[in-house]
């Protein structure tokens, strides 16, 4: 059997290509700081808080994370992804948590409920970063440092990509420990979004205290 080499510049151009897309390889590329990303997880879902991760990365682990493929997190198995927050949580510079409940939910609504969870996860870090890269279009209000939003942050940033996987992890582990006490919602299968099963169980018994009673379909009394 022939065995065929790699061709060198085809990979090099396909790493290259790849760091293109990423704005630590690009626009960040001369940037001299600590860079926090910044994602949510949660914002539609019916039960449960929106959660929301800050991470720091070091810059030399930022090739092995490109090369893992975390842009396509939402494509990624719970195992997979599991595995990939823990990797993202050892090596990481800092990194925390920021939720908002479900009683803030209902009382401020759920985009500034969002950027609430946001701004708790960037104030616990213990390491302040000189820029944050926020996920979507809205600025976290009085955040007392600068920051910079991001449309379609997790396809854009890696740090932001590694927020969404942490953020995303942290909060269906929160409601697997939490759906043993509400087991007619389906919530081991649906984390808290309306699914057909959650849907109907709303209309049957009506919401759980854990669940967001500004949103229409938990607007429903149980029969």
């Amino acid at each position: 059997m022939v065995k065929i080499e790699p061709d060198i510049a085809s990979v090099e151009l396909a790493v290259a290509q790849q760091k293109a897309f990423w704005l630590e390889f690009s626009e960040l590329s001369d940037f001299c700081g600590l860079v926090a990303g910044v994602d949510e997880v949660g914002r539609g879902c019916l039960f449960g808080p929106v959660v929301a991760a800050a991470v720091i990365l070091p810059n030399e682990a930022l090739s092995a994370l490109m090369a893992a493929k975390i842009r396509d997190s939402k494509k990624l198995s719970s195992y997979r992804r599991s595995k990939l927050a823990q990797h993202i949580c050892a090596i990481a510079i800092d990194w925390k948590i920021g939720f908002a409940s479900v009683a803030e939910i209902d009382r401020i609504n759920i985009l500034q409920a969002t950027l609430l969870a946001m701004k708790r996860a960037v104030l616990k870090l213990k390491v302040q970063p000189t820029l944050c890269l926020v996920d979507g279009n809205q600025s976290i209000k009085d955040l007392p440092l600068p920051q910079q939003t991001i449309v379609k942050g997790d396809e854009r940033s890696l740090a932001i990509a590694a927020a969404s996987i942490v953020a995303k992890v942290w909060r269906d582990d929160l409601i697997l420990r939490l759906a043993s006490r509400y087991p007619i919602y389906d919530l081991e299968r649906n984390k808290g979004y309306g699914s057909q099963k959650h849907l109907l169980a709303l209309q049957k018994y009506g919401p759980s205290p854990l669940h967001r009673q500004s949103f229409r379909p938990c607007q429903i009394k149980g029969s």
